[in-house]
């Protein structure tokens, strides 16, 4: 892959707008500026579109969130931007967009963009929390892992000892199953279930310090998954063409959410020390670098988009 995938990064667009040039490569939503950045210092960029297997359209919904614009406005620079490519590069019609893609982490981006549903349809999707109920599809979409960088602490690793809390969540209750979590086991003495964010008022990075404390951090689905134990429906796990999530975590559906304690008590320290061995093999692939690092989160999407333009068909 590295020596035979490139991809055509298309030119237009004034980088001081919404193009070419990410929002910024902090906070939750850093993955899709790391993306933009990592993949113009990478040997997988070509100038050349006739070598090109991808066309990626570098366009930033989450930059546009940054300055104010509205769904409204952001639906049509999106359809106006992709039309003025089609129109001007003969390259779109080969395939109907078939071999071209575009990475949005934000929800914002995925609302602004299912505005034109033929990019919607027809591109390869980028996305953070990705759902089967609004419309993403697995063999050709792929899932963005969102990742908070910089983490304000170091790797965990050797620390099992010190992981006396049996789970831990804390977050707004946003959704159904949020909703049951916490009215289900908030006041348990073992689970460490907080029905609203942490105020950093309460200390310094009291929230981060409870990940090094819980054996499982648990992630149910919000309004997107973006909180390794996952308790969610419909959601497209990162990486799953490549890693086996059920090596590193523990994935439960929502109906079991009232079991879960029994569920997370059931599990051997044996089987436990496994998974988080294992977690501590592929954080790498979970890390944002610049420039990119063999095996990182980069090179793990890149090899996403490899896979898939394997089945375009032209």
């Amino acid at each position: 892959m590295e020596k035979k995938f490139r991809v055509f990064v298309y030119p237009d667009g004034d980088p001081n707008t919404y193009y070419q040039t990410p929002r910024k490569l902090t906070g939750k939503y850093a993955s899709e500026g790391y993306f933009f950045q990592n993949i113009r210092e990478s040997s997988f960029r070509t100038d050349d579109p006739d070598r090109a297997h991808l066309f990626f359209i570098p366009i930033s919904c989450h930059k546009m969130r940054g300055k104010g614009t509205s769904y409204e406005n952001m639906t049509i620079i999106v359809h106006n931007y992709v039309q003025s490519l089609i129109d001007k590069y003969p390259y779109w019609n080969r395939t109907l967009g078939a071999d071209h893609f575009f990475v949005t982490c934000h929800d914002v981006g995925v609302r602004a963009t299912e505005g034109y549903p033929l990019l919607v349809k027809n591109t390869i999707r980028v996305v953070c929390s990705p759902s089967y109920d609004v419309g993403f599809i697995p063999h050709k979409d792929v899932a963005l892992p969102q990742v908070l960088q910089p983490f304000a602490l170091p790797a965990g690793g050797n620390d099992i000892e010190n992981r006396t809390t049996l789970g831990f969540w804390a977050g707004h209750r946003n959704s159904k199953i949020r909703v049951i979590l916490a009215r289900v086991w908030e006041n348990d003495t073992e689970l460490d279930i907080k029905n609203d964010r942490i105020n950093r008022a309460t200390g310094d990075l009291v929230y981060q310090k409870k990940f090094y404390k819980t054996k499982f951090c648990i992630c149910p689905g919000g309004s997107q998954v973006n909180s390794a134990l996952i308790l969610s429906d419909y959601y497209d796990l990162p990486f799953n063409d490549v890693l086996d999530w059920r090596k590193f975590s523990v994935i439960i559906k929502e109906h079991d959410v009232y079991q879960l304690k029994s569920i997370l008590k059931d599990i051997s320290d044996a089987e436990f020390i496994s998974l988080h061995n294992n977690l501590v093999k592929v954080q790498k692939h979970f890390q944002w670098n610049s420039p990119p690092i063999r095996f990182d989160a980069f090179h793990m999407v890149m090899y996403e988009l490899w896979l898939r333009h394997h089945v375009i068909k032209y």
